[in-house]
């Protein structure tokens, strides 16, 4: 088992419930990012990976005091969870967006690499199947969306996201290991449930997540499983839960309120668009948090 992990941006939305998640399964874990993770038992290193020499030196430093007790030098890590990132348009310039999240990815996986790490996880995003931040009304090309999907984003944030999932696959075949990409869905904190009747009482609002979601806690068993599923060389996962979040099964409110987008394959009756069936059949991903154990409509 897998048991020594740096995490990068595990102070953000998804990394904080995914590297508590992780600690509950025995792992140790540091935490990389930009500001502090306030959570017992994670150290957290302040790093701009960014910087190449940063990121060499993020893997090979003590995750806490108690690694000066060890008699020597700080090692590499059994595997790394690359989730830092600028978060989605519209925080930075297109341009800081692109080149941080590109520059920050290929650091840290060539770091792992050239260290001799053999399981890297990188967070990929639902913004490379290319309607999330369109401009204007943008038609999925056919549902339900798997990962062989011709991904086409017309942003920066889902183009970096693109890029980093090509510079995984090279670097993988190169050094002969595993690195997975997750396109994370929509996160979805519990004190977001709150949202949902919003969401099915207006279906197209949710158009841009393709109706689909990832509960939190959740995303952080898709990373377990990818810690422990081991031999897959380079993979891209769509890290959803289950569900679409409407009221109708899922068919016939594809052929409601996205009538000219074909339907390539028979979908479960409550299949999100977005779908998971990947990771269910591959990782063995079972969702602990469908969204209708918090919502009564």
């Amino acid at each position: 088992m897998t048991k020594r992990i740096v995490f990068t941006g595990g102070t953000g939305k998804a990394g904080r419930h995914v590297v508590p998640y992780l600690l509950d399964k025995g792992y140790k874990v540091l935490n990389v990012d930009l500001k502090p993770l306030d959570h017992p038992g994670v150290n957290t290193l302040i790093a701009d990976l960014t910087d190449s020499g940063a990121a060499f030196n993020a893997l090979t430093t003590h995750y806490g005091f108690d690694g000066f007790e060890e008699g020597r030098p700080a090692q590499a890590p059994d595997a790394v969870v690359h989730f830092a990132a600028i978060p989605r348009v519209l925080i930075e310039p297109d341009n800081v967006t692109f080149a941080a999240n590109v520059t920050s990815t290929y650091n840290v996986i060539e770091a792992a690499m050239k260290l001799g790490v053999k399981k890297v996880i990188i967070a990929s995003s639902e913004t490379t199947y290319g309607v999330c931040f369109a401009e204007g009304d943008k038609d999925f090309h056919s549902f339900p969306l798997e990962e062989d999907y011709d991904v086409d984003p017309q942003d920066s944030y889902g183009l970096s996201k693109v890029c980093n999932e090509k510079t995984a696959r090279a670097f993988a075949e190169r050094y002969g290991t595993d690195i997975y990409a997750l396109r994370i869905g929509n996160v979805i904190e519990p004190h977001e449930y709150a949202k949902f009747k919003d969401f099915v009482a207006d279906p197209m609002s949710r158009k841009r997540n393709a109706w689909a979601y990832i509960d939190a806690r959740d995303l952080g068993q898709i990373v377990h499983r990818c810690l422990e599923t081991d031999g897959l060389g380079f993979q891209v996962f769509n890290a959803v839960n289950d569900t679409i979040t409407a009221d109708m099964p899922t068919e016939a409110f594809l052929k409601k309120y996205c009538p000219n987008t074909p339907i390539t394959r028979p979908m479960g009756q409550d299949e999100a668009p977005l779908s998971n069936r990947k990771a269910r059949e591959v990782l063995g991903f079972r969702e602990d948090h469908p969204w209708r154990n918090y919502v009564t409509l």
